[in-house]
Formats: structure tokens, sequence, C-alpha cells
């Protein structure tokens, strides 16, 4: 079959010219002659029937015509203008078209260069080996501080990778009986570090002088899987469905409790205005909660309940550019992307990304959303917002692409798979004005170790 239609089609090429040269092909002069079309307002149709009948008698029977009527037919056609030696009249070429925009301005609008289309590199820049990897969708184990530090828990050990020099460093191995590490998160001055373990405790860290501060204990009855923080606040999530506010100034941190879902609480994610918190589950519920309605004294209710999702919700994003809008993704038997407006609770669009949603990510610099996925193609996928217009698939991952995390200035995007890899994709380009860093805010653990035991 194959062999068949290759000669049939080498046939074409030998009887036929390729279509560009029919393209670039020119006709004989003779034949690449125009056609004038006259204008119908300019004729004088009178003036043509009579030239056509009766202006031809004369010279037709020049025995009728005598020299004192030929004299009266030139006198008579001078006076009405009928000394015309052609029956059909043409208009003179059109005007000079008047320029709408001056040469001055459209040549300068011609010398502005289009803006470059970003160029997005389609294999990872880099990668670094992640043994020992859970492979737990309802875990959160990857994060990238603000002062340009990855952390990355690896069973029951959490590593520390500069991203400035690539230097690694171990901060803490827990052992069996509390471990493996379920989740870290980095507090806002990129010092000190959350880290959730498996027997429901969370250990405050302070990286740079490698020291247990302290731990909270009796919140939760079972592992704490997820984690963000909100200033001094940290917001801890279990498997037990409870999300508690932790003031970790304080002696008794406990100051708020959220109960909401019924199931694993896998994602959580603060607003940027610190005044709205997203929750997803493995109860397929995302909650959003306003801080403001937070009571110490009794349970906070939420502030809207979205049952729009059919599997487990752990991806969530709060848009850079637009404080109110929320994304979130569902896991495998839901697969869709959907943005909220939180002060409304409407969904505003959903896109079926055909699969598992594990982590979202937003562009600091442009409108574009980038999602990770699981089974089947285990890929990275850029979207143009609000068209949801994929920009670009990055692919290399050999297993579900469970965790992302961001660098500090936006650019350079982390991921952390199944297959015990962690990638770094340079797929966020560069900021177009380089912004100083915020200052680091040593508020809340300035007093931490003031008869705090």
């Amino acid at each position: 079959m194959d062999a068949g239609s290759h000669s049939a089609s080498s046939n074409k090429k030998q009887s036929r010219c390729p279509l560009q040269e029919q393209l670039l092909q020119r006709k004989n002069s003779r034949d690449n002659l125009d056609r004038f079309i006259p204008n119908r307002s300019a004729m004088d149709f009178d003036y043509a029937h009579y030239m056509l009948t009766e202006g031809r008698k004369g010279k037709e029977n020049p025995a009728v015509s005598s020299p004192s009527r030929e004299a009266y037919r030139k006198q008579l056609a001078e006076t009405f203008n009928m000394n015309r030696s052609r029956i059909l009249a043409f208009k003179n070429k059109p005007p000079t078209p008047v320029e709408a925009i001056p040469n001055e301005i459209a040549s300068v609008q011609h010398n502005k260069t289009a803006k470059p289309r970003r160029y997005i590199p389609q294999t990872s820049e880099r990668t670094l080996d992640a043994p020992d990897i859970m492979d737990d969708y309802y875990l959160n184990l990857l994060d990238w501080g603000s002062s340009n530090v990855l952390s990355i828990a690896l069973g029951g050990t959490v590593y520390l990778w500069d991203a400035s020099d690539g230097a690694t460093s171990e901060l803490v191995t827990v052992d069996e009986e509390n471990g493996p590490v379920t989740s870290v998160k980095w507090a806002p001055d990129g010092r000190h570090i959350a880290v959730g373990l498996n027997n429901s405790e969370v250990q405050l860290w302070d990286s740079t002088a490698n020291r247990l501060l302290r731990t909270l204990k009796g919140g939760h009855r079972s592992r704490v899987g997820a984690l963000d923080w909100n200033n001094h606040i940290l917001t801890t999530g279990g498997m037990d469905g409870q999300i508690i506010n932790n003031d970790v100034r304080i002696r008794n941190p406990i100051v708020d409790t959220y109960q909401g879902h019924h199931q694993e609480v896998c994602g959580l994610k603060w607003s940027a205005s610190g005044q709205q918190l997203a929750s997803g589950g493995n109860d397929n519920l995302l909650h959003i909660w306003d801080r403001s309605t937070a009571s110490s004294n009794s349970t906070t209710q939420w502030l809207h309940r979205l049952e729009d999702h059919t599997a487990a919700v752990k991806a969530l994003a709060w848009c850079p550019f637009q404080g109110n809008l929320l994304a979130s993704g569902g896991g495998g038997s839901d697969r869709c992307i959907k943005f909220w407006n939180t002060h409304t609770g409407a969904c505003l669009n959903s896109i079926d990304t055909g699969s598992q949603v594990c982590s979202l990510l937003w562009n600091k610099n442009e409108r574009e959303l980038l999602s990770s996925h699981g089974f089947t193609q285990n890929q990275l996928t850029l979207w143009k917002y609000p068209s949801m217009v994929k920009v670009a698939e990055l692919t290399g991952h050999t297993s579900r692409v469970l965790f992302m995390a961001q660098s500090p200035d936006g650019c350079t995007v982390a991921s952390a798979a199944g297959d015990e890899t962690l990638r770094f994709w340079n797929v966020f380009g560069t900021p177009e004005a380089a912004k100083p860093a915020p200052k680091a805010n040593p508020e809340p653990f300035a007093h931490l170790n003031r008869g705090i035991r």
C-alpha cells in the first residue's frame, strides 16, 4: 500500500510542475493584455447613435451630399459640440488619494518593532536526583523560599538546595516512628521553615542556624499534608479534615479552627491580601474562608462551599493580578481547571485538561497559568489566560508531576515527580524590570525563644 501511494505521487511530480513554479510562471505578453471599462456617466448615447446611423450616410453615399449640405452640417456640428472623433469617452486618471496617516507618523509606527515572542525551552535546563520522594498525591513536599533556597522532603529527610550556588545541605532527618515528612513550607522571611510530619506534629526550623525552634502538637490527630503562612500565622491542614491557624509567636499557638472538610485536606493557599484562605480536600470540596469572620471561641463558618469538582482538590493558585480570582485543579476523575470569583463564589470558567491536575502556578510577569499533570502524559502545560489556549507543553518526567515551586523572581519553575527526579524549567521567561526583594520580616520569630519550651 505504501509503495503504491509513493509511485503515484512520484508520477504526479513528474507530470505536474511544482506549485511554486506555477505561481511564478508568466503568460505571453500578448495574452496578458487588459481590457478597458468605459465610464457610462461620461457617454453621450444620443450622439453615439447619430454617428452610427445618420452621420455615416454622407460618407457612404457621396452622390447625395452637396457642398452646401456639407457646410451646413459642419456649422451645425460646431454649434452643438458634435465635433468629437470618439464615440466612447474615458475618465481621466483618478486623483491621488490623500494619505490617512502622514508619512512621518507611518514611518515611526513602522520602525517600532513588535514585541518578540518569548522563547520557551521544551526541555528542562537542569535535572537533579530525588530518591525516595513519596509518590503521594495528597502531600506537599516541595517549596522555594524567598531567600532562593529550595526545600524538598525525601522520605524522612528534608534537604535544602541553594539555587545561587547549587549547594546542598540536610536540614533534618526524622525517625521512622514520627516520619516520614509529609509537607514543607517556607515562612515569608525565607529563613524559617515549617515541616509537617506523619505523626500529626509540625516542626519549626531556623534554616540558617540549622536549629529546631519549636514543635506544634495536639492540634491534629493524623498526618499534616498541607501548610501555608500568612505573616506570623501558620495554617495547617490534616488528614483529620481540620484546618488550624497557629500563631507561632505565642505559647498556646492555636487561634482559629476551620471545620468543613470530612476527608484529608490536601491544598491550602492564602490570598496575597491575607484576607481569604482557599482549602481543598479529598472530599472533592473547595472552601473559601474569610479571616475577618474567624473566631477562637467557636468553629469558623466558611464563606463559600464549592462542590463543582468531582475529584480531590489539591492544586490551588491565587491570581497575582486579580485579587479575587482563584484557580483550582481536580484529581484523576475530574481533570478540570476551574476559575472562581471568591467574592461571589461564582465559577467563571472550567477547562477539561484530559489528565489529573496536580499543581498550579501563575506567571508573575505575563497572564499565563502553568499546570502539572499525572496520567497519562505526565506533562507541564502552559496556558494563556483568559483564553486558555495552550502555549506550550513541557515533557520529560516519566511519572506524574506531583509538586511544583516557583523561584522568587518568578522565572524558573521546579517540578518533582514520582520518577524521583527534580527538574528546573525556564518557562516564565525574564521579568521586564527587576524589582528589589522585600526586606525580610523577622516578626514571626522575633520573640520565639522567650519563655517557650
